[in-house]
């Protein structure tokens, strides 16, 4: 994925705005490419690469990010993904529509966006990312970073990942594809709860979604094998798409809003 960076990235001084403070050290510059193969319109997405051997320990007051209690007792690695996920976050806000806010920690543990706001975090293996929109164009937005399965641990996890037709599948497909589709499966479903649970309020498990089918370019199609609600029913079918980089897998599921359905 190759980057573009604006110098107001770097600063924190947008155009015609208060600026952000700097950001530290741990994070590199962030990023607005857009890596996946259908662009999202009217959506905002940023993505940094961290290192929690460069997280200082003013960082968070620095950043003017709150560190929640949670995440003071966990290591490093943890402090750092959630300040580059954060940072992410803020600056997808007020890049989007001058919103300015930090998406804090709810109960279910899923960050709580401001009521007109849709949005997504992810981070894995040293990078963040997140992704905003506004509610009356995408109800739920999902994205999930995952570092690309070996062979052999795709073949053990399998089982834990893949319903049955899943399985039947990748066993009469290719054997090179068996590291990127059970990572992509794991990623999708993951996405996709990311996605409805806002909506539904409901948890459901890798058992409960199935991929339907999928194409190297991209697209992967989903169905629902649960009822989470009278909309969101056993059966109800759903688009995502994914993209590769750096021996990771991005995955995206993102909902329409009612009012911008085509």
């Amino acid at each position: 994925m190759t980057g573009y960076y604006p110098a107001w990235f770097r600063t924190g001084k947008m155009p015609g705005m208060n600026s952000l403070p700097a950001l530290p050290a741990c994070c590199t510059p962030l990023c607005a490419d857009w890596p996946l193969p259908h662009a999202l319109p009217g959506s905002m997405w940023l993505s940094t690469c961290f290192n929690p051997d460069h997280l200082a320990a003013d960082d968070f007051a620095r950043s003017a990010i709150d560190k929640p209690a949670s995440i003071q007792r966990s290591v490093a690695k943890r402090q750092a993904e959630f300040l580059a996920g954060r940072l992410c976050a803020r600056a997808a806000l007020l890049q989007l529509d001058g919103t300015r806010a930090t998406p804090g920690i709810g109960d279910d543990r899923s960050p709580v966006w401001p009521a007109h706001i849709c949005g997504s975090i992810t981070h894995s293996n040293g990078r963040a990312a997140a992704l905003v929109a506004h509610k009356d164009q995408w109800q739920g937005l999902g994205i999930d970073l995952e570092n690309l399965l070996s062979t052999e641990r795709a073949q053990r996890l399998a089982s834990e990942i893949l319903t049955g037709p899943e399985l039947q599948r990748m066993t009469a497909g290719p054997a090179a594809d068996i590291a990127l589709l059970v990572t992509l499966t794991f990623s999708v479903k993951e996405s996709l709860f990311k996605a409805l649970f806002p909506l539904v309020k409901k948890r459901f498990y890798f058992e409960h979604a199935e991929v339907l089918s999928w194409t190297p370019q991209g697209h992967v199609r989903l169905r629902l094998l649960t009822d989470l609600s009278p909309e969101w029913h056993h059966g109800r079918e759903l688009d995502a798409q994914f993209c590769l980089f750096e021996e990771q897998l991005l995955s995206l599921v993102a909902i329409r809003a009612a009012s911008a359905a085509d």
